[in-house]
């Protein structure tokens, strides 16, 4: 158990870093299996919860992280597994089936090209969307933030993991930083977390 935020994270970093290989100085449906895409002018989506999705909150706690002022709704069983400086770690019961909440910031240098960067995550997860390794993508504003939110597709293997992520730049305690927030489930328990996960990433408040 304790070993799956860590698979996670390195899955996470290892897409990061392909993304982040594309970078060039100057330059809604919830429903699974089906694509939503955005057009390249940035224009955002408002995060809206479904009644289903608003369900899956249903009498939950919330979640804050001072140190990076953000905080979360998520669904009452859920546990807090850590909490760093830099990243956070949530989880639900449901031992390899469980849902995971989790939450890096990365800071940057003052001068770092942020929209250049963004659209750069934004191409790659369209490019991955087009080799069917992504089913939905979009730009989504999340309490006043805009950012990129992609949802991988249902693996080949029930036990492989999918993710639901949403990555922002912002401006917070004298710094540049990557907000990147990860809502995962394998492929057999992703269904029967959907709600809850896309209710808890839309619950999101973040001061920036």
């Amino acid at each position: 158990m304790k070993q799956i935020p860590i698979v996670l994270l390195l899955g996470f970093t290892l897409s990061l870093c392909n993304l982040a290989n594309r970078l060039k100085p100057g330059t809604n449906s919830n429903e699974p299996n089906k694509s939503s895409t955005s057009s390249g002018s940035g224009e955002a989506e408002h995060a809206t919860p479904t009644a289903a999705q608003v369900a899956a909150l249903a009498g939950g706690q919330t979640v804050k992280w001072d140190q990076q002022g953000m905080s979360w709704t998520v669904p009452p069983q859920w546990k807090e597994v850590s909490k760093e400086s830099k990243e956070l770690v949530w989880n639900s019961p449901g031992g390899s089936d469980a849902a995971n909440l989790i939450v890096s910031i990365s800071p940057m240098d003052e001068s770092f090209p942020t929209d250049v960067s963004i659209k750069a995550f934004y191409d790659g997860a369209k490019t991955r969307q087009k080799n069917g390794e992504v089913d939905e993508l979009k730009w989504l504003e999340i309490d006043g933030l805009k950012g990129v939110q992609f949802r991988e597709s249902n693996p080949e293997k029930p036990d492989g993991f999918r993710r639901l992520q949403w990555m922002a730049y912002r401006k917070y305690a004298g710094q540049v930083q990557l907000v990147n927030l990860m809502l995962s489930s394998n492929g057999r328990g992703f269904p029967k977390h959907q709600d809850a996960m896309y209710a808890v990433m839309y619950s999101t408040k973040i001061v920036h």
